[in-house]
């Protein structure tokens, strides 16, 4: 049985409902969709990456 992926997104994304990026924790890694498509799918990335990415943007190394 797959599990729903919960998606989140920025609090600095506000609350107009689009243009956004969210993420969703899934087994291999991550997923990232544009919130204003999500009918397009998702990225998948595995967890190694988005840890990497995720330090990055926090650091301000990107």
């Amino acid at each position: 049985m797959a599990l729903e992926r919960v998606w989140k997104k920025s609090t600095y994304s506000g609350t107009n409902g689009g243009n956004c990026v969210e993420a969703a924790l899934v087994p291999a890694g991550a997923a990232v969709r544009d919130s204003r498509h999500v009918r397009l799918g998702a990225l998948e990335t595995p967890h190694h990456e988005w840890t990497a990415l995720v330090a990055a943007v926090a650091t301000g190394s990107h």
